[in-house]
């Protein structure tokens, strides 16, 4: 009976939702979602880049000075196919899943969440511009090895160095690990930074609305140095202190397939999943795929800077 209900719509809104609640990263970068774009895997999309202007000084004299609203454009290739594909026997279906969604969706859909925001946070290898030092151990969050930079004071020279790029106030974002978040909790100085008053926030991950001018957030996904500038030491971790137009999350809806009449495809707020189900008659399970299409990339260096720190 439980096999009626689940139909493919009604298991993308559910996915849907799950994915838009526990992505970090997606919800801090830019974003370009088309929902009438139908896409396939390695399509190249320009997307528009936010507009620059320079504020001038009026001359009553010369009139107004008209500054052309070219919003330049950057290519981004569509070139991430998540995809989470279970199978469900009869049995189980029948007299073990109680709850569909919490026993299977959710899991599944966090994988994916996960992997978006590592595919977003692989993109510091961009940045150039850092502030703390790599390579200095320490002994613990309350030791005696524990440095300046590895405290919330490096969150104030990761803005001076935004400042100095004239990048704006608004919108800007500060992100660590785990490590580097337990010595920050630690720190009185960080408690006095957080001045929001209150506890909402984007989910579990926010540290705090305004922390030295940045919202803050944790994400375990900071941990691995894959592909970002370090001291060569497992134990290096690099957050990331940024404007949200430094990087760009591209999602498109992915075609739904010839083959498959029991598929569906929902979007929400720049997000979008297809679920394709299937029935394998020779081991009497259903098939459940979910899988989304996307694109990251780095429209401004300049308007981010990696934060240095390690935790023994």
């Amino acid at each position: 009976m439980a096999n009626t209900f689940l139909t493919p719509s009604i298991i993308a809104k559910q996915a849907l939702a799950t994915l838009y609640e526990t992505c970090v990263m997606a919800q801090l970068v830019h974003r370009d979602y088309e929902q009438e774009f139908v896409s396939r895997v390695g399509d190249t999309i320009s997307v528009r880049k936010p507009a620059v202007f320079e504020a001038k000084e009026f001359n009553r004299t010369n009139g107004i000075e008209i500054q052309n609203a070219e919003e330049g454009s950057v290519p981004i290739t569509l070139n991430h196919f998540a995809d989470v594909s279970f199978a469900v026997t009869a049995e189980e279906l029948t007299l073990e899943i109680e709850d569909f969604g919490t026993q299977l969706l959710n899991p599944a859909m966090e994988a994916i969440s996960q992997k978006i925001d590592r595919d977003i946070l692989s993109l510091r290898s961009d940045i150039v511009q850092r502030v703390g030092k790599a390579g200095a151990a320490i002994t613990g969050v309350t030791g005696a090895g524990i440095h300046d930079y590895d405290k919330p004071q490096v969150a104030i020279d990761a803005r001076r160095v935004l400042n100095q790029r004239n990048v704006p106030a608004a919108d800007r974002n500060l992100v660590i690990g785990p490590e580097m978040e337990a010595l920050w909790l630690s720190d009185p100085l960080f408690h006095q930074a957080d001045v929001r008053g209150d506890t909402d926030g984007l989910r579990e991950a926010s540290l705090g609305r305004r922390i030295f001018g940045f919202d803050g957030f944790q994400t375990q996904n900071i941990e691995a140095p894959t592909g970002t500038p370090s001291s060569g030491q497992p134990n290096t971790e690099i957050g990331v202190a940024f404007h949200k137009t430094a990087f760009a999350l591209v999602t498109r809806p992915l075609v739904l397939p010839q083959g498959a009449a029991n598929a569906a495809v929902e979007s929400y707020r720049g997000f979008g999943v297809r679920v394709v189900m299937d029935y394998d008659i020779s081991k009497k399970q259903d098939i459940v795929s979910v899988d989304c299409l996307y694109g990251v990339k780095t429209l401004d260096a300049n308007r981010a800077v990696l934060i240095h720190g390690v935790a023994a």
